[in-house]
């Protein structure tokens, strides 16, 4: 026996069966997989390719032909406040996301600990999420309105200098309804959570307490990096919802006394006014900036560490 000569393989020979089996699997999952491509394709692309292309037109939406103008409508959204300031009130919405996300961290973190009725308490702070968007609006423009719910609340408590026009006052109606955006997707953030945090092996949770580590420790040093990534994600979908929100004011004050948001004002611009062209600009305009900040976000928050790694 040679030890030290060098011995070739054969090569392996793949049978005719084989390969039968793996053209039949790769048809299966081209099958499945076309279903919903085409429909993203179908829903999401070509609407996208159409929009960027009446964002070059002066099209009303009615009209059979497009007349196209350039640059036109982009040098009208820059140029007139009236169609890019709209994005001040989303400053109100961007405050309540980490407003939100704080709370949901606080109430996910809470509910991961043995709590009894813990599955009870997510259950009723995920509620909200699985409600209509339409009809959280209609209920809480009943819960603000003058001598609604709210103010017969703090009636009752003695509390009548509280008592405000909360959606006819300029000067809190966005901050009224950030408050409903936050009590309804809360729920969401803390799911996303929860998920995360139970990931973490007890075993890590044992060895801190054997090191005397309290619970803000156990948060500061355990939960905050492992679900770090999470968080990130979370505060992206935030700044994105917080650019693109439409729902809760649309329903509760119609974009009235300032809290019209760009959505609201393209939606007006478009079916309103009858702007197509203007409204599928305005409409680049947002998609380019989340595309922005979700780059710089990524490239902000990106750990070094684990690139090395």
């Amino acid at each position: 026996m040679n030890v030290g000569r060098n011995t070739v393989k054969e090569p392996v020979k793949i049978s005719k069966e084989y390969k039968v089996n793996q053209f039949k699997k790769g048809v299966f999952i081209s099958a499945f997989a076309s279903v919903p491509v085409a429909l993203l394709i179908t829903f999401s692309y070509i609407p996208l390719c159409n929009m960027f292309y009446y964002s070059f037109t002066s099209w009303d939406g009615l009209a059979k032909t497009k007349k196209l103008i350039g640059f036109s409508n982009y040098i009208t959204i820059f140029s007139n406040p009236e169609y890019f300031m709209v994005f001040k009130t989303s400053l109100y919405y961007l405050v309540g996301a980490f407003i939100q996300m704080a709370i949901a961290l606080y109430f996910a973190t809470l509910l991961t600990n043995k709590v009894k009725g813990g599955n009870f308490f997510k259950g009723i702070l995920f509620f909200p999420n699985l409600i209509n968007g339409v009809a959280i609006g209609m209920v809480f423009l009943c819960f603000f309105q003058v001598g609604g719910t709210l103010d017969m609340v703090l009636k009752a408590l003695g509390l009548q200098d509280w008592i405000h026009k909360w959606l006819g006052d300029r000067s809190i109606n966005n901050m009224t309804l950030a408050a409903t955006s936050i009590w309804r997707y809360m729920g969401f953030n803390m799911v996303i959570f929860v998920g995360a945090i139970q990931s973490i092996s007890s075993e890590i949770y044992e060895a801190a307490e054997l090191d005397g580590a309290n619970r803000w420790q156990q948060f500061r040093y355990i939960i905050m990096p492992s679900i770090k990534r999470i968080i990130q994600l979370n505060l992206l979908l935030a700044i994105n919802g917080a650019l693109a929100v439409f729902e809760i004011p649309y329903i509760m004050t119609d974009g009235n006394n300032g809290t019209a948001t760009f959505v609201i004002q393209t939606i007006d611009t478009a079916f309103k006014y009858k702007k197509v062209g203007l409204a599928s600009a305005m409409g680049m305009v947002l998609f380019i900036i989340v595309i922005l900040v979700a780059i710089i976000q990524t490239l902000f928050l990106n750990d070094k560490r684990e690139e090395r790694l």
